[in-house]
């Protein structure tokens, strides 16, 4: 049984360009790049050309690339990191209700220590309205931080728009592009923010390594301390062979992002319209304008989201109920229930996110085998109403 998997939005394969890239610095080039001999030097130019591939990707200057372990790490060093470099400007953060757990959890700590944190809401669509961002500044605002992009739905946010009433205000601005990067232009001066979170396995590179994007200017506490690693502001030896990877990972998303976003968007549209045809009782998740062009959120009523999921694995079908960092949970999708998804049908929900090796023939095993799942599922519901 050939296995499809759809859930890039969760983790991507790996590239066999990418390991190819990697692999002299897992093996033979295994320097420190802080050493100042000729193994060190080797380790160090690797990370700095890397350097200038994901400041290329995000048309940034390299100095404001500084290499982390991964998009949560990012988060907390924006959010807490500039935080506590700013906290005599105020104690007031602004995000939104939909952010993912690596902004929601530091944002309840920081609730803890005093700090006041709004919550903006979203419409039906799960998009925040700027005129909600305008009323909850307040003269203690010192942070916004709002996602670029849903992980469950695959929203895009207004940024430009949004960033514009913070510069207004002097506020500073960060994003979780995590979900964004890749799938749709990202331009930090373009959008203008101040910080910018990004993952390497979600761009079909390692796992493990991120950026956080600074822009020139901003300073921010270091969370972690010791030697003078990524300009003071990250302590700890580099990962060479993952910057090296995410370095390569950026390089082929620059250059072919766009041919793949046409032809992934397609596909997605597919599967909507295959669900749509064949399946009664479902509802698509997320503004339909607005969206990634790989993600596809699904409620299918009547039916729990977890059934569908193994019923699928079983056909070798791989596809989420969510956010992975929240699988196992038995609450229903923060990010639908504060779009009004109602709790039941939030619990039915599944996300199709797919990727540059998913093709047609994916799809169309994907339409065969989910209608008689949802039909079985349904027969053994005391919920559904029948036909």
């Amino acid at each position: 049984m050939k296995r499809i998997y759809l859930d890039h939005n969760a983790t991507s394969p790996l590239d066999k360009r990418i390991l190819e890239a990697m692999y002299p610095y897992l093996s033979e080039k295994f320097g420190n790049a802080s050493s100042l001999h000729s193994f060190g030097q080797e380790a160090r130019n690797a990370v700095e050309k890397a350097r200038e591939s994901v400041a290329a990707l995000l048309n940034a200057d390299p100095s404001e690339i500084i290499f982390t372990s991964g998009g949560t790490e990012s988060d907390n060093m924006a959010l807490k990191g500039y935080i506590w470099k700013n906290r005599e400007k105020g104690n007031h953060i602004i995000t939104s209700s939909i952010e993912h757990h690596a902004v929601l959890n530091p944002l309840k700590r920081l609730e803890k220590k005093g700090f006041k944190v709004t919550y903006l809401p979203v419409d039906g669509g799960g998009r925040v309205n700027p005129d909600d961002l305008k009323q909850a500044i307040t003269a203690d605002t010192i942070l916004i931080s709002i996602m670029m992009a849903n992980n469950e739905v695959g929203v895009i946010e207004p940024i430009e728009e949004l960033v514009k009433i913070a510069r207004e205000k002097g506020i500073a601005f960060h994003t979780d592009a995590v979900q964004a990067v890749g799938k749709i232009e990202v331009d930090v001066k373009k959008l203008g923010v101040d910080f910018l979170s990004l993952s390497a396995h979600k761009i079909y590179g390692p796992k493990g390594v991120g950026v956080l994007y600074i822009r020139k200017g901003e300073r921010i506490e270091p969370l972690i301390t010791g030697g003078h690693h990524e300009r003071n502001l990250r302590a700890g030896t580099e990962n060479v062979p993952g910057i090296v990877g995410l370095g390569e990972a950026a390089k082929i998303a620059r250059e072919e992002r766009i041919e793949e976003a046409e032809r992934i968007s397609q596909l997605r549209d597919r599967l909507e319209k295959g669900i749509m045809e064949n399946i009664p009782h479902v509802r698509i998740n997320g503004d339909v304008n607005n969206r990634l062009p790989n993600t596809l959120n699904v409620s299918f009523e009547y039916v729990e989201g977890e059934s569908i999921i193994l019923n699928l694995d079983l056909q070798g079908i791989a596809v989420s109920s969510g956010s992975a960092c929240t699988s196992g949970s038995l609450e229903p999708s923060h990010v639908l229930l504060a779009m009004g998804v109602p709790p039941v049908p939030a619990q039915g929900s599944v996300r199709f996110s797919l990727g540059k090796d998913n093709t047609e023939e994916e799809i169309d095993r994907v339409l065969e085998v989910l209608p008689p799942i949802i039909d079985k599922l349904r027969k053994l519901s005391p919920l559904y109403p029948g036909e």
